[in-house]
């Protein structure tokens, strides 16, 4: 085990009128111009973005406002933004959505206070920033958990010039992680994710899972307590997609998904433990590349990723069966696979195909070519592979340390 720091500061207030609050919470928060940030149509369609901006106005705070955000939330419009409420004097920002629009705004908020450019920030070329914009949430979506977490991931979609004068690709995607940017507070209003499209739903519940599964898979075996919340959480949240696909008014698993997905990326599940997050690093090239759904990749990843790593021997027997049990751990405690202590690699399989027979069965896929609807051509596994490992310099993973090499094997294994 671990030493850990456990941080979540964040102020969730949850219910069915929690948003009733806003203005009292911006203003608790120090919030004196605020910039509502939000995503496409279904923000105005739904009443809740002229809600907000109403409560907002009754409370006598001012604001502006910037929509537009998209899945994979584009650099662009975060610069945008930085713009706008440099403009506007804008000292708090409020994301009305989900993970995409939380992420762009917390890039916001760190550029709002930068001298320099804020992607050179989530390119690692700038040191750590020592202030930011206050950020906040209402949450819509339950999926990226960024309403609690220390996380934000952006697209630069316009091929930026790299040091030395080479030009990156298109398309992207990099993360940025700081405890400064985890929000002072989540509007939580399970009711506002009733009119969630069943696609968007199960790819949410896959992130979220994935979030905890990432750190789950550790090498790890001696905090019990952090494995056991973990499996718990897993569970209930496996069974509460399949109420709400079923039943997209039930209040009570709408509720549970809501609240899950923040606890399982808040740290909680990674307390002791070390965290993995490869599945969520060669996903990223995925959605870079191809535009898809964030959690809808890590499904047609995992399971390439998790056998890659089963089967794996070249770190010694002992690594070896540390991953075993933990495979078997997983198969037996979270996907009620019976356990044949005879032969526990058969267990651990089964695990991992009792996972891919759960993703078939909430509609997300477990292969690329069911992701993007065609083959995956060599040329771009290649350049997902250059990309992922920062042109092969770079690992990813912690329970199985993976090198460019082991990328490209598990993109192939991935292709369908």
């Amino acid at each position: 085990m671990k030493d850990f720091n456990y941080y979540a500061p964040t102020e969730v207030v949850f219910g069915e009128k929690s948003e009733e609050q806003v203005a009292a919470l911006v203003r608790k928060y120090g919030g004196t111009k605020v910039l509502v940030h939000f995503g496409g149509q279904s923000a105005i369609r739904s009443g809740l973005l002229d809600k907000i901006c109403g409560l907002l106005s009754e409370g006598g705070v001012p604001f502006v406002k910037l929509g537009g955000v998209v899945p994979n939330p584009r650099l662009s419009l975060a610069k945008q933004g930085i713009e706008l409420c440099r403009k506007e004097g804008v000292d708090f920002i409020l994301a009305v959505g989900g993970g995409s629009v939380i992420d762009s705004a917390k890039c916001i908020a760190y550029g709002v206070c930068m001298d320099d450019d804020v992607w050179n920030l989530y390119l690692g070329k700038t040191e750590a920033p020592t202030t930011m914009l206050p950020v906040a949430s209402v949450l819509t979506i339950p999926a990226a958990g960024s309403e609690m977490s220390e996380a934000s991931v952006i697209t630069n979609a316009d091929a930026p010039r790299e040091s030395g004068g080479r030009l990156l690709p298109g398309g992207t995607k990099l993360g940025y992680s700081n405890n400064m940017s985890r929000p002072k507070f989540a509007i939580m209003n399970p009711c506002r994710t009733f009119t969630l499209p069943p696609y968007q739903t199960a790819a949410g519940v896959t992130d979220m899972m994935m979030h905890t599964m990432e750190r789950y898979f550790t090498l790890d075996g001696d905090m019990d307590f952090t494995t056991d919340v973990a499996e718990a959480m897993l569970r209930s949240i496996k069974n509460a997609v399949f109420a709400v696909l079923k039943n997209p008014d039930d209040y009570r698993y709408r509720a549970q998904i809501m609240w899950g997905g923040s606890l399982m990326h808040n740290g909680l599940t990674g307390c002791g433990v070390h965290d993995d997050w490869a599945t969520h690093q060669i996903e990223h090239e995925l959605s870079g590349m191809f535009d898809v759904t964030h959690g809808a990749g890590l499904a047609a990843i995992w399971p390439s990723w998790a056998r890659y790593v089963l089967n794996d021997r070249t770190d010694g027997d002992d690594i070896h069966a540390c991953r075993l049990s933990r495979f078997v751990r997983f198969a037996v405690n979270v996907m009620n696979v019976p356990n044949d202590f005879t032969n526990p690699e058969a267990t651990a399989l089964k695990g991992i195909e009792a996972m891919e027979r759960f993703y078939h069965a909430i509609g997300m896929p477990i292969n690329i070519k069911e992701l993007i609807g065609r083959d995956v051509t060599d040329d771009e596994i290649r350049e997902m592979t250059r990309k992922c490992s920062r042109n092969y310099a770079s690992t990813c993973g912690a329970f199985k340390v993976l090198k460019a090499d082991d990328m490209e094997a598990i993109y192939r294994m991935a292709r369908g």
